[in-house]
């Protein structure tokens, strides 16, 4: 019988948001952390290795699909990061003195981070490595699309979510779990609705295509958000966590095998597209989450391996701001890199970015006003 863990609250992984004084020490959960470490390593893979899908040279090729299979077998990180800052986010203990004080810890975190991460996109990445010519307008239509840098649209999402989190919280707190469930698989569904009645308009020949910018980047995530706060405290028994393993392999395994033929089923492309916002990639991303939070029940680390995971849960922020820069010079300094035509060269490419990015972010939480941003 499935089990829920207890509505305590959780301590956040992010620095600088540190809880009311007078509230108590929780249990900070370990498999969240270890989630978050995975998710942004597999983020990272995504950028690096997933280069390798548009080299038209190698499609079709062993490493073309060895590629493909690392780049959508980890299409679930995004949605799941989403579900992680609910389950933080959206904690009682989060909100207990108000609004106010909430936007204040949050956004105040984030804003910073905004800023000045696209300003080293725009002068540093694009200008200066990439030769890339600035001018007024290309700059505006970039910001108000939320297209600086691949993935600074995050920025935009995770403070979209944190603007509207006192209300949702507040919402969800009076109904009980039952009204979270009922919440998070209804806000979803219509999500994962909207977007596949976008894909069968096109197919109608009437094509209604979704835009999103800067201020609306947020607006589809809204049910993985609030699916994180009531899927964390879910522990389903040993056969549900089996279970819901075996589905998330099988779900990624249709992700991988839909976009390396999606020329050929255009209809199933359109109706269950390989996205973030896809119908199998939010029941995998589910998966994933169910089975941390059932490992995370049954199984505990020693403290030193907590301890290490904290830190590097803590560091993933900073990790997500820096790794397409130095990805960005990595590709500079190495022509077989910037090729992208060897998986070999392209997981290497990943595991130096993802050593350099921790170690700056790592570095960088140490060093006063630096912190702030990282």
């Amino acid at each position: 019988m499935t089990q829920v863990i207890p509505n305590v609250a959780v301590l956040p992984t992010q620095k600088g948001t540190g809880e009311p004084a007078a509230a108590p020490a929780q249990r900070r959960r370990w498999e969240l952390d270890a989630l978050r470490v995975a998710a942004i390593c597999g983020v990272v893979a995504i950028h690096v290795v997933g280069m390798m899908l548009g080299n038209d040279d190698l499609a079709g090729s062993r490493r073309w699909w060895a590629a493909v299979a690392i780049d959508l077998g980890l299409v679930w990180v995004v949605p799941v990061f989403v579900m992680i800052s609910g389950a933080l986010v959206l904690s009682p203990r989060a909100h207990q003195r108000g609004p106010a004080v909430f936007w204040q810890k949050r956004l105040v975190r984030v804003i910073p981070a905004l800023i000045v991460w696209h300003l080293i996109y725009l002068f540093g990445a694009r200008a200066w490595l990439k030769g890339e010519e600035l001018n007024r307008a290309t700059v505006v239509a970039w910001l108000l699309d939320g297209k600086v840098y691949t993935a600074l649209y995050f920025l935009w999402l995770i403070a979209g979510l944190y603007l509207v989190a006192p209300l949702i919280a507040a919402f969800l707190h009076s109904g009980g779990r039952r009204r979270t469930a009922v919440t998070a698989a209804a806000v979803l569904g219509f999500t994962l609705l909207v977007f596949a009645a976008s894909g069968a308009a096109a197919l109608n020949g009437t094509p209604r295509p979704i835009a999103l910018g800067a201020l609306t980047m947020w607006l589809p995530y809204v049910g993985y958000f609030i699916a994180g706060w009531a899927l964390h405290r879910v522990v389903l028994p040993v056969w549900g966590v089996v279970a819901a393993a075996v589905a998330g392999v099988a779900l990624l395994a249709e992700v991988i095998w839909q976009y390396g033929h999606k020329p050929a089923y255009p209809i199933l492309q359109q109706l269950v597209p390989t996205s973030y916002l896809g119908a199998a990639t939010a029941l995998a991303s589910i998966c994933v989450m169910l089975v941390a939070t059932g490992l995370g029940h049954r199984f505990a680390p020693g403290p030193r391996v907590s301890n290490v995971m904290k830190k590097l849960s803590d560091a993933s922020f900073g990790v997500f701001l820096a790794h397409l820069l130095i990805f960005e010079i990595v590709r500079r300094l190495v022509p077989a890199v910037a090729e992208a035509a060897s998986l070999s060269v392209m997981l290497a490419a990943w595991a130096v970015v993802v050593v350099a990015s921790f170690a700056v972010s790592l570095v960088a939480a140490r060093v006063p006003y630096l912190r702030a941003v990282f």
